[in-house]
C-alpha cells in the first residue's frame, strides 16, 4: 500500500523504514497535514498523521476523495481527528494505544525532579560560574503526598516511580486500576485530591468532560505552593489560569511537556523567529516554570514500538480490511 506520512522529521523516517521493511511504499513528507496539504495524499490509500496535523472534515474530504481509505495515527491520543466525518466517509482510522508508558510516566518524574532540585536554573549558574545555592531550596519528596490524575498505564508507571521514592499517593480516575491501588494508591474524589496533594501530575485523556479540568476554580482549591505536572494534552489545563494561579503564588512551579496550543509551535525549530503566542511567552517568563516540548514520548524504545504498531495496523488493514488498533467510531462506543 502507498502511504503518505506527514509530518515526518528524521528520526521518524528512519524508525518508519526499519519497521517497514519494504511492505508498504512510504512516501515521507515534512510537512503537516492540512487543507493546503491534503493534495498530497492523492494516489495513496492511506495516510499516516501525527498529533498536530489538521483532520478536521474538509481534510478527510478530500482526502476520500482522492481515494484514502486508511488514517493510520502515530499516537494514542485521537482528539484532533473528526471522527464522524471519518465514518461519513467510509474511512477507517488506526492508533497506537500503548507505545512506551514507562517514557511519558519517567518524563514527568522528570520534570518533577527538575522542577524541585532547580536542575534546569542550577545548570545555567554553573555554566557562568556562579556556585552560590541561594533561591535554589527544594525539598524532600519522601512523605509529600502526590496526586495522580488518570491512571491509566501511563499512571500506573508514574505511581510505582514515586511509590520508589516514598510518597503518599492519591488518584482521581473514574475506573479504578488494581495494579495501583496494591501499590497503596489511595482513590479520592477531585476536589480532595486537589486540595491535599503537594504535587499533581496530570496523565488524563483530553475530552470534553478533561477540557480545562484544571481551570482557575481548580487552582484555588489546592495548596498554596503546589507543583503542577502536565504530561498528558494540553488542552486539559487553563493556560491562562496558569498565569494566574503563577502570579498569585497560587502555584509554586509548573512543568509542562504539552500546551493547548502548542500546534504552531512545538516540533519546529523556531530559534529564528519569535513567539507569537502571548499566553506561552508569558508562560516562559516564570523562573518556577519548565516548559518542554512534548518530548515525553522521545525515547527510542517508544518511536520503535510506534513505527511497528503503525506498520501493523496498515498491513492489516490492507489485508482484512481492519486495522489492528482502530479508533472506535460515534455509535460504537
Amino acid at each position: 500500500m502507498k502511504v503518505s506520512v506527514f509530518s515526518t522529521k528524521p528520526y521518524d523516517e528512519r524508525f518508519m523504514a526499519a519497521a517497514n521493511q519494504g511492505q508498504h511504499e512510504l512516501v515521507f513528507l515534512d510537512v503537516r497535514l492540512s487543507p493546503k496539504t491534503a493534495s498530497l495524499g492523492c494516489g495513496c490509500g492511506a495516510v499516516c498523521a501525527f498529533v498536530n496535523d489538521d483532520l478536521g472534515a474538509d481534510v478527510i474530504a478530500e482526502l476520500a476523495q482522492s481515494g484514502v481509505r486508511l488514517i493510520a495515527l502515530r499516537s494514542a491520543g485521537f482528539n484532533h481527528i473528526d471522527l464522524a466525518a471519518a465514518q461519513k466517509a467510509n474511512m477507517a482510522v488506526a492508533r497506537v494505544p500503548a507505545y512506551s508508558p514507562h517514557a511519558v510516566a519517567e518524563h514527568a518524574v522528570a520534570l518533577i525532579l527538575t522542577l524541585n532540585r532547580q536542575l534546569h536554573r542550577a545548570y545555567n549558574r554553573v555554566r557562568d560560574g556562579n556556585f552560590a545555592l541561594d533561591g535554589l531550596l527544594g525539598f524532600d519528596l519522601w512523605g509529600k503526598t502526590v496526586g495522580i490524575i488518570g491512571t491509566g498505564q501511563i499512571g500506573e508507571n508514574v505511581a510505582r516511580i514515586l511509590n520508589g521514592f516514598g510518597c503518599n499517593l492519591l488518584a482521581f480516575d473514574p475506573y479504578e486500576n488494581p495494579n495501583c491501588t496494591d501499590l497503596g494508591v489511595r482513590y479520592v474524589d477531585l476536589d480532595d485530591l486537589l486540595r491535599a496533594s503537594d504535587i499533581i501530575t496530570l496523565q488524563c485523556p483530553l475530552t470534553p468532560q478533561t477540557h480545562h479540568l484544571i481551570d482557575a476554580d481548580a487552582i484555588a482549591k489546592m495548596k498554596p505552593g503546589v507543583m503542577l505536572i502536565n504530561t498528558s494534552r494540553g488542552a486539559v489545563v487553563d493556560s491562562s489560569a496558569l498565569i494566574g494561579g503563577l502570579k498569585s503564588g497560587a502555584l509554586g512551579s509548573v512543568g509542562l511537556d504539552v500546551y493547548e496550543e502548542e500546534a504552531d509551535l512545538f516540533f519546529e525549530d523556531l530559534s529564528q523567529t519569535f513567539i507569537r503566542d502571548d499566553v506561552f511567552a508569558r508562560l516562559l517568563t516564570f523562573p518556577n516554570v519548565l516548559i518542554t516540548g512534548h518530548q515525553g514520548f522521545f525515547t527510542r524504545e517508544a518511536l520503535k514500538a510506534i513505527a511497528e504498531t503503525t506498520i501493523a495496523n496498515i498491513t492489516a488493514f490492507e489485508r482484512d480490511g481492519v486495522p489492528v488498533h482502530p479508533v472506535p467510531m460515534p455509535g460504537d462506543r
